[in-house]
């Protein structure tokens, strides 16, 4: 406890000896040389209004509209010609599968009708004239020995429904060994 008491007075004396007159000299040389000096701010610049500017495309067409995207839609229910598909109808079971997944693999005739045979995997259907197959709503149309005619249905960029002709070809077999 004397040590503590003995280091803050020694503290005490070392600061009161150098808070003397000694650097008395250097404040009368700061007094002296800063005394024609005035402290001075540069006035801030004048703000000029800006011009009024009228918004005038509040008229336009908004660019990130979706109608600005895609296209408007006919007020028929996007039909040109009045076709469109039967979305009511009992889909078939080759409308499950996309047209380039199914193969012609022969052709059978019953008095004067001819009927496809359709493969797709392993299963085989047998198809007639009016019956639909592919994705596209594709109603077989003409069946000849090496081919089978549709006629799709498919939505152009417009969303009109437009029709296509498409062909399934016969599928030669490969000759086994």
């Amino acid at each position: 406890m004397k040590a503590g008491l003995f280091s803050l007075a020694l503290v005490s004396v070392l600061l009161a000896a150098c808070s003397g007159e000694e650097h008395q000299d250097i404040k009368q040389w700061m007094k002296e040389a800063t005394k024609d000096l005035k402290g001075r701010v540069p006035p801030l610049p004048e703000i000029l209004p800006f011009p009024v500017v009228s918004y005038d495309a509040m008229d336009l067409i908004d660019p990130f509209r979706a109608s600005k995207i895609e296209p408007d839609k006919k007020v028929g229910g996007g039909t040109a010609g009045g076709v469109k598909p039967d979305f009511e109808r009992r889909k078939e079971p080759l409308e499950s599968f996309p047209l380039e997944s199914l193969k012609m693999v022969g052709v059978l005739q019953q008095r004067n009708l001819n009927f496809a045979l359709i493969q797709t995997g392993k299963a085989l259907y047998q198809v007639k004239i009016g019956n639909y197959m592919g994705q596209n709503f594709g109603i077989v149309t003409n069946i000849t020995d090496s081919e089978v005619h549709l006629k799709e249905l498919v939505q152009d960029s417009a969303g009109d429904w437009v029709e296509r002709n498409s062909t399934l070809q016969l599928q030669e077999q490969e000759a086994r060994k």
